[in-house]
């Protein structure tokens, strides 16, 4: 009996790490300026490729900064859904 209380004890502080790390995991992201990102940090943006963040960066370099995060959906490929997932990492600066 005892036994069985140690294991269910592990098992359940080891989960609570484990998601605890997650969390603090997923809080560490910091926001992208979209107007000097690379492709590389553009790319480790969720929903974001090389092929889209090197086509932001075309955009940007044709057209000038964004003006707003919001622009960035001009960008061939970067649709309501990718940017649903992007808005609240992305600055403008």
């Amino acid at each position: 009996m005892k036994t069985k209380f140690i294991k269910t004890a592990t098992f359940m502080l080891i989960a609570v790490f484990l998601f605890t790390g997650t969390l603090f995991a997923a809080g560490e992201k910091t926001a992208v300026n979209i107007n000097q990102a690379t492709v590389k940090e553009l790319s480790a943006l969720p929903g974001l490729g090389k092929k889209k963040a090197e086509a932001i960066i075309s955009y940007r370099e044709q057209n000038g900064k964004f003006k707003s995060a919001d622009e960035v959906k001009k960008v061939k490929g970067i649709g309501e859904d990718i940017f649903a997932r992007i808005k609240d990492l992305i600055v403008i600066e």
